[in-house]
């Protein structure tokens, strides 16, 4: 989860590395810390904190180095601390290093090493890869070699980015199930774990898989495998721009997102339903084997898990198969009933997800067919699966997902389409009436972007609560998951998301004077069972937001939003506009950092 960037080239690398991380931030802030060669000397700044502290540490401004290695922390082994910051060195200075990641087995090197005389400064499991490099540098005289040996020795996943003083021209780097990226430059190259940290500098980026472990001087790129085998990559130009990274006049990088959702979601139909029938490019699924299908499984984490429960709806009623939405760290540690008439899809926005990446490797092992949805082309979820599809949000820098749900909600329902197409046993008056409504939503969303002032003003009235609770029946329901999490993960507001019908079997218990409910109602066969479930929580004195599509009579209700109607698969792309308007409000009237909420980072890159 935390952040590394590397320089190496003839620039100064300290504000180059100090930059990218300012651009990473959002994969965690506890603390930050650059390494630079000054000479055949590595020098260290560090502390904890947000990355703008490393501004403060007195000789920072002196630095003159031109090769460097930085690091945004999100703890895991350690508190926050200066000396659990990154980066970590040996004992004897000759080595640096960063780490993304675990090292699951480091209590045991750790000892080892202690056994052999290094003394330990942190609590953190990254400190003993320098000193494990040193101990196999010292019988070996080779940095390579050292690497590799301790490499063998590390179980989990890392990233590493390190700094040897015997070779001062020269930067190394290690990539094992966490995201890794080299950009190229012209007499120069970068390293960071994701692509918009080092946007503004290359398009041009090798994407490294794991177990392989690179050499690198300003002007060249050497890769080799886990045993020093050199090896070949190829370059991939990324097509995203610069800007689209930066906040570009928003106060904020979640309400820059929020307002990005029309083009995000024109960008993700693209060409798709251009034609008679749905074309998805690299999909060749034939109408035997979903025929053949017995089951399809959608397995995500967090907010991309939310949007599987809304396909779940469309794929069962459309495609007559059977789903199932499972969160990936239950997926991978239970024995799912997964062969070779399973289609599993994984959904990531980063790709990188550690459980997501392991879920699908267990039902690959199992014998079923894979496919990844991300919004990153070439990320290390869309290499391990089948079929590999993309959202084309562009980049998603705060920590809280808005385009990027939308965009898999509109994905999936394109892809649910396409199965029906295939399967030729849906109405096929539904799926053109279908196809149109995914086309009206972009316009839609742009229609609710442009009055946001009852939701700024209900956000005035409730940013002091402590409990919120969200209602809904069907694809409402699945949004109303999105919608509470949204408002725990900026706001702290502890909140629930229910089934409407779920109300008298528990819940109501909570309802009581003053409460506040958001209610959502998009399904006009469900409007009237709705409706009497609203005005329980009403009667017990619920202060309640209506979100509807419907022509519904305001009878007691605090705010009512209106939004464009549309089939119910879709009104989730509509219907969670408001509620990511108003968690970011309810967010900012706390004077909270939107972006970057306290213990949360964007990709979840660990277990």
């Amino acid at each position: 989860m935390c952040g590394i960037v590397g320089y190496i080239g003839d620039k100064k690398a300290t504000p180059i590395l100090i930059n990218g991380l300012l651009r990473l931030e959002y994969r965690g802030y506890d603390s930050a810390g650059i390494a630079v060669m000054e000479g055949n000397n590595i020098v260290v700044k560090k502390d904890k904190g947000r990355v703008n502290n490393l501004y403060n540490l007195e000789g920072i401004d002196s630095l003159k180095g031109t090769i460097g290695i930085a690091h945004t922390r999100w703890a895991t082994h350690g508190k926050p601390s200066k000396e659990n910051s990154h980066p970590h060195m040996d004992n004897s200075g000759s080595f640096a290093v960063v780490h993304n990641g675990i090292i699951e087995n480091y209590h045991e090197l750790r000892n080892f090493l202690i056994e052999k005389g290094y003394n330990f400064l942190s609590q953190t499991d990254t400190e003993i890869i320098p000193n494990l490099i040193h101990y196999y540098f010292t019988k070996e005289n080779d940095v390579l070699k050292a690497i590799k040996d301790t490499c063998n020795d590390l179980k989990g996943s890392y990233a590493l980015e390190i700094l040897a003083a015997s070779e001062s021209d020269k930067m190394f780097v290690v990539r094992k199930d966490s995201p890794l990226v080299i950009g190229k430059g012209n007499g120069e190259n970068y390293i960071s774990s994701d692509i918009p940290a080092i946007l503004s500098y290359t398009k041009d980026f090798y994407l490294l898989d794991d177990n392989e472990i690179v050499e690198l001087s300003k002007d060249n790129v050497i890769f080799y495998d886990k045993d020093l085998n050199k090896i070949n990559k190829l370059i991939k130009s990324i097509e995203w721009g610069a800007a689209s990274a930066e906040k570009d006049g928003y106060e904020d990088f979640m309400l820059k997102e929020i307002n990005e959702q029309p083009n995000a979601i024109r960008e993700t139909i693209g060409a798709k339903l251009d034609n008679g029938h749905i074309e998805i490019e690299d999909l060749n699924f034939t109408k035997e084997y979903l025929k053949s299908l017995n089951k399809i499984y959608i397995v995500a984490c967090g907010t991309a898990m939310h949007a599987g429960l809304v396909a779940k709806t469309i794929f069962e009623r459309l495609c007559k198969i059977p789903v199932e939405v499972d969160i990936a760290s239950e997926f991978r540690y239970r024995d799912p009933i997964v062969n070779d008439k399973t289609l599993a899809i994984y959904i990531s926005q980063s790709g990188e997800t550690a459980d997501t990446i392991a879920a699908l490797k267990l039902a690959k092992s199992k014998g079923a067919k894979t496919l990844a949805i991300s919004n990153v082309i070439g990320s290390s979820i869309t290499r391990e699966a089948d079929y590999s599809i993309y959202t084309h949000a562009g980049p998603e820098i705060a920590v809280a997902s808005t385009k990027a749900y939308t965009s898999q909600v509109v994905l999936l329902s394109i892809l649910g389409l396409y199965f029906a197409e295939k399967l030729e046993i849906a109405d096929l008056e539904e799926i053109k009436e279908l196809k149109k409504d995914i086309l009206r939503l972009p316009s839609q969303v742009e229609e609710i972007l442009k009055d946001l002032e009852e939701i700024k003003e209900f956000a005035k009235k409730v940013y002091k609560e402590k409990d919120m609770f969200f209602l809904g029946r069907g694809t409402d329901y699945a949004v109303s998951l999105e919608g509470s999490l949204k408002l725990k993960e900026i706001s702290y507001i502890h909140s629930e998301a229910y089934a409407s019908g779920e109300l008298k079997h528990g819940p109501i218990a909570l309802i009581e004077n003053g409460v506040t409910v958001v209610a959502t109602m998009t399904d006009e066969r469900l409007v009237e069972k709705s409706i009497s479930n609203v005005q329980e929580v009403v009667t017990r004195g619920a202060k309640v937001l209506l979100i509807t599509s419907e022509d519904i009579k305001n009878d007691g209700f605090d705010t009512v939003i209106k939004i464009p109607k549309t089939n119910p698969f879709m009104s989730p792309v509509l219907s969670v506009v408001p509620m990511q308007v108003l968690s970011y409000y309810i967010s900012k009237e706390k004077g909270l950092d939107v972006d970057k909420p306290r213990n949360l980072a964007k990709s979840v890159t660990v277990e």
